[in-house]
């Protein structure tokens, strides 16, 4: 496999207050870890600052204007108890956006068979209308329908297996047949969304697992569940939402997986991309809270996607 790692120069920029979890350190322990040697056959490229208004092709009109207004002069604003906005993060946000269209755009233009975005903040919490759950905009959703407008993508899959359900993501696409979107993830759990009878037209899979439920639940709602219906649906691309929170490590959750439970989910839907849509997947980091934790789940996401 040709795997292109894409990485984002200003995470930093991007502040929230001290002890909050969605920290600019997540992007230095991912950094760190895929130096190692084991990955120098990685493609490399620094993330380009990207058009942020991109953003309106899934949030409504006024979305934008309000980050702005809600973005302060100096210090950190705050949206709601969760999620918060510096003077800097506006171009943090940007510059995830084209760091994750950099990867759509090698991938589908056959410089690559797949990336790894490691940008921040996760977007997959993000509404049509409603910033929220650290999240700014919906970065994998603009990557889908960049996928639709400029290169023609026709049926484009995401799966999402971060801890928590992707409400946002959901909320784009609810009413779309030509988006399949897949979530496993922790219910109960924030934000209370994806249960399994929410599944929008037709294209949307919700498999609930139970705290403490460990790999082999994960396992099981995989097989019988997302990867048959991802195979039906035939995408053209595969966008990942790789949330690493998850982890047995994690603060915020219990789902209780191991480093090895990534590779094995990221193994199972590379072989669907490979039948599918010639192996084209574009990740794109979600959450993931302890740094250990976080570091051994994309360490073995990565080294899946660049040795099969």
């Amino acid at each position: 496999m040709t795997t292109l790692l894409v990485s984002q120069p200003n995470f930093a920029d991007h502040q929230t207050p001290q002890g909050h979890p969605e920290r600019a350190d997540r992007i230095r322990a991912v950094d760190e870890t895929l130096q190692a040697p084991e990955f120098g056959k990685l493609l490399r490229r620094v993330a380009p600052y990207g058009d942020i208004t991109l953003a309106e092709l899934v949030h409504d009109a006024g979305y934008l204007g309000r980050l702005r207004t809600a973005r302060p002069a100096e210090g950190i604003g705050q949206i709601d108890a969760d999620t918060f906005i510096s003077g800097g993060s506006l171009d943090v946000v940007a510059t995830g956006l084209g760091g994750a269209l950099a990867g759509l755009d090698a991938v589908l233009l056959g410089e690559a068979e797949n990336a790894f975005c490691a940008i921040r903040p996760p977007g997959h919490h993000a509404e049509i209308s409603t910033p929220m759950g650290f999240c700014l905009i919906n970065t994998v959703a603009v990557v889908a329908r960049e996928a639709q407008r400029k290169y023609g993508a026709e049926r484009v899959a995401i799966v999402d297996f971060d801890v928590h359900h992707g409400n946002g993501t959901q909320d784009i696409f609810k009413d779309d047949p030509s988006v399949f979107y897949a979530s496993s993830h922790q219910l109960p759990l924030y934000p209370g969304t994806g249960h399994p009878s929410e599944t929008g037209v037709g294209n949307i899979v919700n498999a609930a697992l139970a705290p403490h439920s460990g790999g082999e639940a994960m396992r099981e709602a995989y097989r019988e569940q997302i990867l048959p219906a991802l195979e039906n649906f035939a995408p053209d691309l595969l966008l990942l939402s790789a949330g690493f929170d998850a982890h047995e490590r994690d603060p915020l959750a219990q789902l209780e997986w191991i480093d090895t439970d990534f590779a094995w989910v990221t193994g199972k839907l590379m072989e669907v991309a490979g039948r599918r849509c010639s192996n084209r997947i574009v990740s794109l980091l979600e959450g993931g809270y302890d740094l250990k934790g976080l570091s051994g789940g994309v360490r073995q996401h990565v080294l899946t996607l660049l040795n099969g």
